[in-house]
């Protein structure tokens, strides 16, 4: 009697769990397609490769007298077009050389998105802005969002940066999945990982981390994690008061960037 009574919700509950598996990567890669119209906004259109051949697109503009020289990774549903102005943002107020691209099947880039995937992805970034540049890709301002900041975090620590700016990221992927899924067995069925907490014990460099005190997609707690983890003094992070994880940035943490990137000379 017990089994009759228990079977149906059990063969519910695993329905859920392939369900689960089989729509991972979905789930966290939406993938959105660049939208129709211009949105380059005076920005360069730019066209290379991953490591295994995949077309990848990006926007570029460079400042003919820059102070810094920054590579920005967008959230996981974003892409280069929507963060147009964001680029331009800080091109102005930043003096700076903006680089940003779209993973593997966002935008105008082509393939499908998963995690060693994208990461080859910000290989391939880093490394034509270098060349383009004539600089050692740890002359690079590295600056993550979302899930940009675990990108951002696997470049800074394979091939060094000037300094690493995340915002609104977490420790690891699976920490956000079993907070936003309790009742899954989220940490035994999850493939992808984005392990930036392990991996930032490999930077040494400045860490600029902000988060939204009140963020319902990745809780406060986790980024703090990932700013706990880090091992150098050279580190700060600014708390933004009552903002979620979509919202727009605060005047007080913009001037906050702007001060941080101002003081990488000194």
């Amino acid at each position: 009697m017990l089994w009759r009574m228990a079977r149906i919700p059990l063969v519910c509950y695993v329905a859920v769990l392939i369900m689960f598996m089989f729509l991972e990567n979905g789930m966290i890669f939406p993938a959105p397609r660049y939208p129709v119209g211009n949105w380059r906004h005076g920005l360069e259109d730019v066209h290379f490769q991953s490591a295994d051949g995949t077309e990848l697109h990006g926007l570029f503009v460079e400042h003919e007298n820059p102070e810094v020289h920054i590579l920005f990774c967008h959230g996981n549903g974003e892409h280069v077009a929507y963060a147009s102005d964001l680029l331009k943002s800080y091109h102005e107020d930043m003096n700076a050389t903006v680089f940003a691209f779209d993973y593997r099947g966002y935008g105008r880039s082509e393939g499908k998105p998963h995690e060693r995937g994208v990461l080859e992805d910000g290989q391939a970034a880093h490394a034509w802005m270098a060349k383009r540049l004539g600089i050692p890709p740890d002359e690079i301002v590295l600056i993550g969002r979302s899930l940009g900041g675990a990108v951002a975090v696997e470049l800074a620590t394979t091939n060094g940066a000037r300094a690493l700016v995340l915002e609104r990221t977490f420790s690891k992927m699976p920490d956000v999945a079993a907070r936003l899924y309790p009742y899954l067995p989220i940490r035994l069925l999850m493939r992808t990982q984005f392990d930036s907490a392990s991996r930032i014990g490999d930077y040494h460099g400045p860490i600029l981390q902000s988060h939204g005190t009140v963020d319902s997609m990745i809780p406060y707690d986790i980024a703090r994690k990932l700013f706990d983890a880090a091992p150098m003094d050279n580190k700060q992070f600014y708390d933004e008061q009552d903002m979620g994880h979509n919202d727009p940035y605060t005047a007080g943490y913009w001037s906050t960037l702007q001060t941080f990137l101002h003081d990488l000379d000194k």
